[in-house]
């Protein structure tokens, strides 16, 4: 029985980059060695195991073959005579097949990867300093979730290229329909980490390449403006829901009916909150960057439409998509976006307003109901048309 460290962890301490998660390879050994060991088994497709103590996991070596269309059709086979080559060989990228026997590895999960003693038979440390992504072998095209990840490591290595023949063999598995079979979950689970990496606009990129893009996001052109909001976003580190509101800014055009960005979200199963706020943002984002034109009583119309009384932080999200959006056009990537602080200051004067004293009184004078809300509606913009800002 021999562990090995593998995956992200040994690319990322190659590259000098802070490594967060351990992946652990064991080969030689039986689901009942390892429980005879102390790990406690919790792989449902394949056996991994909990270490006793760290609580790492820890997968035996396994092969893979296809057996159904999708990512889910395998049949995975672990055993002790499955070598580390063939574990590795079933790997995505070269890059990402790298291994360190685990006796190089500290207490503390620390370790210098002296390349001398890491097994790489795909020449993965090779592919790191061309700075290239690679398929390791075509057993890559057995599983489309594998384009996804490839578009997401160029956007988290936006200076790695994807290698030609890997290109290629994304466009055969495009052709071949194999991105259609992929579910929901797992196409919203990279697309989200996409976006969270570096450079969102380099998984667009790659995914237009390849023809995925108009499989799985149709609604969505990687325009070069589009790319450059993302990747604004990404640049002032905002939220996984700001993020998408910049991609999918335009795509509510059709007040009435189902628009493209209810269809992407209804395709992918966007979470609720990260989905309500693209719609604010869609739906908004024009009037609120014209809100300088505005007066006190447009203005808290605006601010009732986008909610943001009842949901401040949500419409202080909407209004940094909104600077990302404005900073996308030519010319304005460094230009101040007066909206956001105007519409924060207006928020503020706006829901100072005692709104239990104003419901009490129109009370008193008889009013019930929606007069009741006209009567809160009026005493905001009165508060607004007398701030001095």
């Amino acid at each position: 029985m021999k562990i090995f460290l593998v995956g992200g962890a040994v690319r990322d301490r190659l590259l000098g980059r802070p490594v967060s998660d351990h992946d652990w390879l064991v080969v030689g050994a039986t689901p009942e060695e390892m429980v005879a060991r102390g790990y406690l088994p919790v792989g449902r497709d394949f056996p991994v195991f909990l270490h006793p103590v760290t609580r790492e996991e820890y997968a035996l070596a396994r092969t893979e073959r296809k057996s159904a269309p999708g990512y889910r059709g395998f049949t995975v086979h672990a055993a002790p005579d499955v070598t580390l080559e063939q574990d590795l060989a079933r790997r995505d990228l070269t890059v990402n097949a790298i291994a360190l026997p685990a006796e190089l590895v500290d207490a503390d999960g620390q370790f210098e990867p002296d390349p001398e003693k890491l097994a790489d038979p795909f020449h993965g440390q090779r592919d790191l300093q061309d700075k290239v992504l690679r398929h390791v072998t075509d057993a890559f095209r057995e599983d489309p979730v594998r384009i996804l990840r490839v578009a997401r490591f160029a956007a988290r290595f936006d200076d790695f290229t994807v290698a030609p023949e890997t290109m290629a063999l994304m466009r055969e598995m495009v052709a071949a329909g194999e991105v259609d079979a992929l579910v929901a979950e797992r196409v919203w689970q990279e697309l989200s980490r996409g976006l969270m990496e570096t450079r969102p606009s380099r998984m667009f990129e790659v995914l237009r390449e390849c023809g995925a893009l108009a499989v799985l996001l149709p609604e969505v052109e990687a325009g070069a403006q589009r790319m450059k909001i993302v990747d604004t976003a990404a640049r002032q580190q905002a939220s996984l829901a700001v993020r998408f509101a910049c991609l999918a800014h335009d795509l509510d055009e059709s007040p009435g009916v189902a628009t493209r960005l209810q269809q992407v979200c209804d395709r992918w199963r966007v979470p609720v909150d990260i989905r309500e706020l693209a719609e604010v943002v869609a739906r908004e984002h024009l009037h609120i960057h014209r809100s300088g034109e505005l007066d006190a009583a447009p203005l808290v119309r605006l601010l009732e439409r986008c909610d943001a009384f009842r949901k401040p932080a949500r419409f202080a999200e909407a209004l940094q998509a909104c600077e990302c959006i404005a900073r996308g056009r030519p010319g304005h990537e460094e230009a101040p976006y007066p909206p956001r602080a105007r519409l924060l200051s207006v928020l503020a004067t706006a829901a100072a307003v005692p709104t239990d004293v104003v419901a009490r009184q129109a009370q008193q004078a008889g009013a019930t109901g929606p007069k009741i809300g006209e009567a809160i509606h009026q005493a905001r913009v009165e508060a607004v048309a007398a701030s001095p800002d």
